[in-house]
């Protein structure tokens, strides 16, 4: 063993000093770098999520209801001893007062009483932009604290009275945080905080308000868990509906799924890196081998065993796998900061140090990945017979062996799975990436073939004849070349699909043109004066539909109750009111993807696609819903697919026609784009003051900045799947450099001139690189495909002319790799390639 290792620190030293472990070096590191860097910010943020989360609802457990808490709930909590802290909030119209211009805005009222927050903290300050200061205190009697925004919105000051119903309080303080509050781009009005005393003098709660109540817990870790085990249990008997115990994920669903949409597009641009840095290890590995033949057949002759020389080698390797992932998870450690930076607002950049797991990741891919695709070819030099001294053409490199490569392979293929953290998005790019080399290969087999029959040799340029024969008359390495350039090509062109087509789909998600106002509870007898209130000022598109308030009672005759669902999400829609509609005709912006829209149908509705999955529908489904107390029955005769981030009026359940039979209690709402005209607002309010406006721009703007954060992040990381594509190109169009200076050698010798050779390297790394760069573009649209439809829920097509775009991007990227690792073969001294060849 102490041989061993002697032989392989002098061979790592050298080796190292001769460059031969560099390409090696910089794919492990890149791979590494840019799994551990994915790998600490979603540790880091897993962590900063739990610590955060009871702060994120208010408390240790909250009951959140639609009527006010039962006694038993308030009793249960005190007789265990728990701190307890009650609000209750709702929208509602704010205004200024005639005399300072009486402007109204819609605002999310939240009453608090002493005590809330019973976790985290509230933090107020004494004017618009002066720093905020936590405190223990709620709103005094008489005062209202608010958002600076709402004082901008209605051009008032600190002491100025705001009017709420028939109450005047007086501005107080700015509140600049509030724990409990949720993701700031879905709380779309600004908020306006007073004490529960005074609510009764605003006259806004009345006995059919929609009231949102929320009593949170906090004390002892057993005590919580005895009421929330006796709150569940007491819930689950099915005799209170409108109840639940929150959770952080019902708390905050879209901070969560915009994190989790950015964790994977983080994780599908690493995963293409690592894929990526695995075809390098293969191609420079097999270099690395291929001019190390002469030395270990000396070694051979020199008394060497063949355990020594497979030790030595193996203890290299493990020495630079260990040395390159230590470097690269020290790198991904300092660039997940970046992350941290570049999504800042989204996620708090006090988040708790990250656990070792990272770490320990980090290294163990990086030997796996030199252990399982660099390392089997390397093992062969220990097979060398000596005989190689004197007989050149014996103890060539073989094939590795199915059962090494096929074990090392899936060794890496389930860390991969694993580091995605979505089995599906694992399974779509390492399956896909699989996939694609076995076609790459099987297709330029057949390129090859096709290509020496159809070039006529006594008819075409001696340059192309030539460059015909290089390729032909080694077909295995035109298909290793064609197929790695291939791979390098099918992650830089699915780089370039996700920035440009992807990302345009996730932003035509909530487009900037979207609506911005939703206007709610216009009542039958005022439709006609609001819509021509509409195109008066401008709007002539907008969505219009009738909204009434349903609740479902039996799905096929068998009444429904929240005790027949497992889900969570079921419980809560069965125990709750529909908003449902009608329309003769198919909504634009929703799409019908399984049965038939019936216009002019009674006794029949459309129910989106997510509702039928959640509480297991299918078509012929009938449907009882009780309706202002009449019962209406409708069969399912249609499915749609809604786009919720529209900022469009959706629904779940749709009747397919123009109006209800029967007296049924209906509103209108409607959904436009409002004039960029000032008073437009305040003049609607004013005719129609009974209507609620929700103002959706400051949600619309930040949604589309809270994009721009995470594809600035994903944009970052595309720097290390470039650098790991260049890598494999070099690689591949490097592969095969002493045998091409060996063939122009001997053309040379016998007369060829080296403008001649140009031209057949040219023509042949053209040839390569457009036949790559098509094969990898078809592939990459289907992978993109796959992707925005299964993984990211997109609907994308690709252009048609990717596949031309792609084989032409190919052979630029071909020719300017093979300049820079192919220029000294032609000016390398026959006389020294021709030594090298017999020595």
């Amino acid at each position: 063993m102490n041989a061993s290792l002697r032989l392989g620190w002098r061979t790592l030293w050298r080796d190292l000093r001769a460059g031969e472990l560099r390409l090696l070096i910089v794919a492990v590191l890149l791979a590494v770098a840019a799994l551990t860097a994915v790998g600490f910010f979603a540790d880091r943020l897993k962590g900063g999520l739990q610590r955060d989360a009871r702060q994120l609802i208010g408390g240790d457990a909250v009951l959140a209801s639609d009527n006010p808490t039962p006694a038993p709930f308030i009793e249960r909590a005190r007789a265990l001893g728990l701190q307890t802290a009650g609000t209750y909030g709702f929208p509602t119209m704010a205004r200024a007062s005639d005399e300072q211009g009486g402007a109204a805005k819609l605002v999310a009222l939240k009453a608090v009483e002493a005590g809330y927050p019973l976790r985290g903290s509230l933090q107020v300050s004494t004017a618009p932009g002066a720093p905020g200061q936590p405190t223990r205190e709620v709103p005094a009697s008489g005062e209202v604290w608010v958002d600076a925004s709402l004082l901008e919105a209605l051009g008032l000051k600190m002491g100025d009275t705001l009017l709420l119903g028939d109450a005047g309080l007086r501005i107080a303080r700015v509140i600049t945080l509030e724990p409990d509050r949720g993701a700031g781009f879905m709380s779309f009005a600004p908020r306006v905080m007073l004490n529960q005393a005074d609510v009764a003098r605003t006259g806004l709660v009345q006995p059919a308000s929609r009231v949102s109540y929320r009593f949170a817990v906090a004390g002892d870790t057993v005590a919580v868990k005895r009421f929330s085990d006796w709150a569940d249990a007491t819930l689950k008997k099915g005799e209170l509906r409108g109840i639940r115990l929150d959770s952080f994920e019902s708390g905050r669903p879209e901070m969560r799924q915009t994190l989790d949409r950015a964790e994977k597009f983080l994780n599908l641009v690493a995963l293409l890196a690592a894929l990526l840095s695995a075809v390098a290890v293969a191609l420079a590995a097999r270099g690395f081998a291929a001019n190390h033949l002469d030395d270990c057949a000396m070694l051979r002759v020199l008394g060497q065993s063949q355990r020594t020389i497979a030790q030595a080698y193996a203890f290299e390797f493990a020495a630079i796998g260990l040395a390159a992932s230590a470097l690269g998870v020290a790198i991904g450690f300092a660039v997940h900061y970046v992350f941290v930076l570049l999504l800042a607002g989204l996620v708090d950049a006090s988040l708790p140090a990250p656990s070792l797991w990272p770490v320990a990741f980090g290294l163990g891919m990086g030997l796996t990945l030199l252990f399982a695709f660099g390392l089997p070819p390397v093992l062969q030099l220990a097979q060398v017979p000596p005989l190689r001294v004197i007989r050149r053409d014996m103890g060539g490199l073989k094939p590795a062996s199915m059962a090494v490569l096929g074990l090392g392979v899936a060794g890496f293929a389930a860390l991969l799975l694993a580091a995605s953290s979505d089995l599906k998005l694992g399974l779509i790019a390492v399956g896909g990436f699989a996939a694609a080399v076995a076609v790459f290969a099987v297709l330029s087999w057949l390129a090859v073939l096709l290509l020496r029959r159809s070039v006529n040799e006594t008819t075409a340029p001696r340059w192309l004849v030539l460059a015909t024969r290089q390729i032909s008359a080694r077909p295995a390495y035109a298909v290793v070349q064609v197929s790695a350039l291939a791979v390098g090509l099918l992650a830089l062109v699915l780089l370039v699909l996700l920035r440009t087509d992807l990302v345009a789909s996730w932003r035509r998600a909530s487009p900037p043109d979207a609506p911005n106002r939703f206007v709610i509870n216009v009542m039958p007898d005022q439709s006609e004066a609001f819509r021509q209130a509409l195109q008066a000022g401008g709007v002539t598109k907008y969505d219009w539909y009738p909204m009434i308030r349903g609740r479902l009672v039996a799905i096929n005759d068998k009444p429904v109750t929240p005790d027949d669902y497992a889900d969570d999400r079921a419980k809560r829609l069965v125990d709750r009111e529909f908003n449902l509609s009608t329309a003769a005709e198919r909504p634009p912006h929703n799409e019908v993807v399984a049965g038939t829209w019936g216009p002019e149908k009674q006794g029949e509705v459309s129910v989106e696609q997510g509702l039928m999955e959640t509480l297991g529908l299918k078509l012929g489904d009938r449907l009882r819903f009780d309706v202002g107390g009449q019962q209406n029955e409708a069969r399912i005769t249609s499915v749609r697919k809604v786009d919720w981030g529209s900022m469009h009026a959706n629904f779940f359940v749709m009747y397919t026609v123009s109006s209800l039979a029967g007296d049924v209690p209906v509103t209108y709402m409607s959904a436009f784009r409002a004039p960029d005209r000032p008073g437009f607002d305040n003049a609607l309010v004013r005719t129609f003051p009974n209507v609620t406006n929700v103002d959706m721009s400051a949600t619309i703007g930040q949604v589309q900045r809270v994009l721009d954060q995470v594809i600035r992040a994903v944009e970052f990381l595309f720097g290390f799947t470039l650098a790991a594509g260049l890598v494999v190109l070099f690689a591949a169009v490097t592969a095969t450099r002493e045998e091409r200076a060996r063939e122009f050698a001997v053309m040379r010798a016998v007369g060829a001139r080296g403008s001649l050779l140009r031209q057949v390297q040219r023509a042949e790394l053209v040839g390569v690189g457009l036949l790559a760069g098509f094969l990898a573009s078809i592939v990459a649209s289907l992978i993109g495909w796959g992707l925005a439809r299964y993984v990211f829920d997109f609907s994308w097509t690709a252009s048609p002319l990717v596949p031309i775009a792609g084989a032409l991007a190919g052979a630029v990227l071909a020719l300017a790799a093979g300049w820079w690792g192919l220029r000294e073969v032609l000016r390398r001294p026959v006389v020294d390639t021709l030594r090298r060849a017999a020595e």
